[in-house]
């Protein structure tokens, strides 16, 4: 069976004052089927550069290279613009760490499921009315158990709370059905009873429609109960990948430190380790 995403020997680079380029994303490979993948580690990672180096859509500074990034069979890296273009929402979706920044504060959410609906019906050489996308709409939110879809259908982003804006930015990724979905810290902002039911909400419709998803988070015990396995990344590099349920046994010393700095309800009131960094991390795998 041909894998869902191919990835080798990607490095994302930035150019320097001097001349030179800093490495943000090193020599990173992943290949992953139809599964739930964690990617961890602390802010500068190269998390989020990694999924919109997949995507196609970072920055016009920075540099991506790769040996391979295949998706689907397809060449991601030699792909013409167009090719890029229809993969992107149709079979390959991204939801965004805030719904604030994500959603168009201009713009009634129905307005903007619409579009997402019209677009790829139109990319697939369909014509579709609006009634029918706003039904599709409609739809789509109570799926993603809102309530009165139809009164949310008329707020802007917002006049709804940060749960509902995430569960919004989750219909509208899912709206057209894509292969591939890449969650880029999409519960930070959410209070646990919140983050617990997007998360059920996001299991239940991967399960349900057989997709893979790349789940980029802080929350290691998180991570560790929701994903398949996990990739651990120090200043863009992999330094571990391991079967999520094993994570509290992981071997490498910064994804044990990373585990140790987070606090636990039982635990005592001494302050947190802080991390012992070593530069042979960046050398070699873990």
């Amino acid at each position: 069976m041909t894998p869902l995403l191919e990835i080798e020997g990607l490095s994302v680079g930035f150019p320097t004052e001097g001349g030179g380029e800093t490495l943000a994303v090193r020599d990173l490979s992943l290949t992953m089927g139809r599964e739930k993948v964690g990617i961890v580690g602390e802010s500068g990672s190269g998390k989020s550069l990694t999924a919109r180096a997949i995507l196609g859509v970072q920055s016009t500074s920075a540099r991506v290279a790769a040996r391979k990034i295949r998706f689907d069979g397809i060449d991601l890296g030699r792909a013409s613009p167009r090719t890029l273009r229809a993969l992107r929402g149709d079979r390959i979706g991204m939801i965004m760490q805030d719904p604030r920044h994500s959603l168009n504060p201009v713009h009634r959410i129905g307005d903007q499921i619409v579009e997402s609906i019209r677009l790829g019906a139109r990319a697939e050489g369909r014509r579709l009315s609006r009634r029918a996308a706003l039904g599709l709409a409609r739809d789509m939110l109570a799926s993603v158990d809102i309530r009165d879809p139809d009164r949310v259908l008329r707020l802007y982003p917002h006049e709804v709370s940060g749960g509902m804006g995430q569960r919004v930015m989750i219909a509208i990724a899912f709206v057209r059905e894509p292969d591939l979905l890449i969650a880029d810290e999409i519960t930070s902002a959410l209070d646990v009873t919140v983050q617990a039911r997007v998360l059920e909400i996001l299991d239940e419709m991967i399960s349900r429609r057989d997709m893979g998803l790349i789940f980029i988070s802080h929350d290691l015990p998180l991570v560790s109960r929701f994903c398949d396995r996990v990739l651990v990344m120090y200043q863009g590099r992999v330094v571990e990948e391991i079967a999520a349920r094993d994570l509290s046994r992981a071997t490498h010393p910064y994804t044990q430190g990373l585990m140790r700095c987070m606090p636990q309800i039982d635990g005592d009131r001494a302050p947190l380790p802080v991390l012992a960094r070593d530069d042979a991390w960046l050398e070699a795998d873990g």
